[in-house]
């Protein structure tokens, strides 16, 4: 009993030391494009070009994992569509990732994800008031790693997902409910609420400073390249 109350204590902490306000979010999106242009300066788990190109959507996620007796996954991130007619991305749309466990664990451990939504009807999935990227998310490429040299269907493989640490892989699952919109974090960065819809797909909102500069550098990393070239530009 006392462990499930000092869970549920630290878990209501952790909620609270989530809340932000219009700065923090946009250091956040900062932070998730640098983690980003990290990930590709790795030739060996970086997304390819090629692939890039062919998203419809990316989610850009960063994961934490600590616990002591009670374990707390948290984190969260930013989504963004590419328009069908332009080809412009959107402005960003904030993702949260929550969970919670008891058991003995003990550690930490932090994972940074990009997830390409490879067709439009995986970007759609984000308008649902109740999406949840859950065990449907798969890296499904096989045990290869990111790479220049591997070209993936779009067709086969409507989510892709690559890590910090081992770059594109088989069997890749993200726990069902592990990722929502972030409504919260949503109104405070864009003054007023609106929905997932109409800040990916509907132009309700007009992509910020921080938001314009992660999609330049997307659309940079998915210029062909060579592999001696393959470098972050400043």
């Amino acid at each position: 009993m006392k462990i499930l109350i000092l869970g549920f204590l630290f878990l209501g902490l952790a909620g609270t030391a989530l809340a932000a306000d219009r700065s923090d979010l946009d250091s956040r999106v900062r932070e998730l494009t640098a983690k980003f242009e990290e990930l590709q300066s790795k030739p060996d788990r970086a997304v390819p070009p090629d692939v890039l190109r062919k998203a419809k959507g990316i989610i850009l996620l960063d994961r934490v994992k600590a616990g002591f007796l009670f374990a707390y996954q948290g984190g969260g991130g930013v989504a963004l569509a590419r328009n069908e007619h332009s080809d412009n991305w959107s402005p960003v749309a904030f993702l949260a990732a929550n969970e919670a466990s008891l058991g003995f664990q003990v550690g930490g451990e932090q994972t940074f994800y990009v997830i390409l939504l490879m067709s439009t009807n995986a970007t759609r999935l984000l308008t649902d008031p109740n999406f949840q990227l859950g065990s449907e998310a798969r890296g499904t490429a096989g045990n290869s790693s990111g790479g220049p040299e591997n070209s993936i269907s779009s067709n086969e493989h409507p989510f892709l997902i690559y890590d910090d640490r081992k770059g594109l892989y088989g069997g890749a699952d993200i726990k069902g409910g592990a990722v929502t919109p972030d409504e919260q974090d949503n109104r405070t960065y864009y003054g007023q609420y609106y929905t997932m819809a109409d800040i990916l797909f509907d132009h309700k909102v007009e992509p910020t400073e921080s938001a314009i500069n992660l999609a330049n550098r997307i659309n940079y990393f998915s210029e062909p390249r060579d592999e001696d070239t393959k470098t972050v530009r400043n």
